[in-house]
Order: structure tokens, then C-alpha cells, then sequence
């Protein structure tokens, strides 16, 4: 079976514009992801998809200039954008994975295409998002499915917030499709470490300051660091994790 990693990637972010294309230790956000997603031994092919907006013509020369492979699809219909692609290259396990998780741990997405196909589920990851549970940092997110999944969601899901987060139609609804969680031992679902905003911007450069520009380190290092200098990480604590349904939340509210 085909394993391919698509990252979602665009300029137009809302709360920090141009977000994967920001620098840290002189490497691009999305050169650090892209160089971590490859060392997954699971994966065969990694993907960056972005939008046919020209503001992203720049994300299609950085991956191109780092060895990926590009889609363009829709700019807000991003399951039309994650299935095109997961046709165009022949994938039988789509991973997805967004670009503002550039800590993302290639021995994790081992863990959940592994679990995904020893189980034999339609759909697995490693946390979901509120109002659904998580264990694992936020900014390690992997969810992978099977491509008939990804297919049955792409003909059927009909809600907004469906087509703009890509796989709730796997999970919202308990019983509808086979799906797998992994957890971690200790539940380290409140920490932040991903890119959304300035504040989480200025905690990633802290990290990779601390190891030395490098990029070699995996999630259980950045652990060790949070319970060495807690204080390192207190700079974005207080920044609110959207909900998969903020926005049908924001479409209901228009309507009114």
C-alpha cells in the first residue's frame, strides 16, 4: 500500500499570515516539517497541498525548492483539496497533517499508519480536536485514513466545517466508520506547541534556539525541555485551541 503525508499549507492564515513560511534558526517552518515528515519510515510520498490563490505561489516554490511534490486545489474547501491530491498521487493511506506543526514527530506518524493498518480501521490519529479529547501535545497531530474513507467522505460530507477540517465526517459520529485514538500515557493535551499566532511563533523560536538551531530532536526532547524550563512555554499558554465546528459556529452567526 501507497502511504502518502499531504500537508496542508497556506498563506492566508488568519491569525499569522505567511505563518509556514516564518523562520526559526534560519530555516523556514516549512522546510523544518518537511525534512521531519520524510524521516517517517511509513510514508512514501510527501505532499504539500496548497490553494490555486496566487498568494500561494510562493509555498509551491519552497516545496519545490525542499523536494516535495505540490497540489493546488480549493482554498476553502480543503477535503475536495486533501482528495485530489490523495488521487493524483495513488495514495491507498492518505496521513494528513497541517502545516503549522512543525514539531511533528516522525516516530508518531509511524505509531498511527502502523495502528491504522494492524488494526485494519478506516481511520486513525493521535488526538482529535475540541470538543473531542487529546493526550498528546497540540502541534503533533496525525491523522491518517484509508483512501476509500477519504473518498466516502469527500462524495458525502455536506456541512461547512466538514469540508473545511477534512476528516470530522470519519469521527463526529460514533459507529459511522472504524476509528482508532492513540493516547499517551500522560495527558499532555494542554500543551501548546504549534504555529497559529505571534505568541506561538516566539515559543518555536525559543525551542529551537535551545537545541542549537537543530532539527534532529523528537517530541519526547521538547517534553524534557518544557519540564527543565516551564517558563519557556508559558508565552502562548494562554491561547485558545479552535474547535473543528468554529466554522459552522462563525456561517450560523453571519446567517443571524
Amino acid at each position: 500500500m501507497k502511504v502518502v503525508a499531504i500537508i496542508q499549507a497556506r498563506m492566508s492564515s488568519t491569525r499569522l499570515p505567511g505563518k509556514v513560511l516564518k523562520t526559526a534558526g534560519g530555516r523556514t517552518m516549512l522546510e523544518r516539517m518537511l525534512e521531519r515528515v520524510k524521516r517517517a519510515q511509513t510514508v512514501d510520498q510527501v505532499v504539500v497541498a496548497t490553494t490555486t490563490d496566487p498568494s500561494d505561489d510562493a509555498i509551491v516554490r519552497a516545496s519545490r525548492k525542499y523536494g516535495a511534490q505540490v497540489f493546488r486545489g480549493s482554498l476553502p474547501d480543503v477535503l475536495d483539496r486533501y482528495y485530489q491530491a490523495a488521487k493524483q498521487y495513488q495514495a491507498d493511506i492518505v496521513v494528513r497533517l497541517t502545516g503549522d506543526c512543525p514539531l511533528i514527530d516522525p516516530d508518531l506518524i509511524d505509531e498511527v499508519v502502523n495502528a491504522l493498518i494492524d488494526k485494519q480501521v478506516d481511520f486513525a490519529c493521535n488526538r482529535l480536536p475540541p470538543p473531542f479529547s487529546r493526550t498528546y501535545p497540540i502541534g503533533l497531530d496525525v491523522e491518517a485514513c484509508t483512501f476509500a474513507a477519504l473518498e466516502n467522505a469527500w462524495r458525502n460530507a455536506d456541512q461547512k466545517h466538514e469540508r473545511e477540517h477534512v476528516l470530522p465526517f470519519l469521527y463526529a459520529e460514533p459507529g459511522r466508520f472504524k476509528v482508532l485514538q492513540l493516547n499517551h500515557a500522560e495527558d499532555l493535551g494542554h500543551l501548546r506547541w504549534t504555529l497559529d499566532t505571534p505568541e506561538d511563533l516566539q515559543l518555536l523560536r525559543r525551542i529551537y534556539r535551545n537545541f542549537k538551531g537543530r532539527n534532529d530532536f523528537s517530541w519526547l526532547d521538547v517534553l524534557a525541555l518544557w519540564r527543565a524550563k516551564p517558563e519557556i512555554f508559558a508565552i502562548n499558554a494562554q491561547v485558545k485551541h479552535k474547535s473543528y465546528l468554529e466554522s459552522e459556529a462563525r456561517q450560523k452567526g453571519a446567517k443571524a
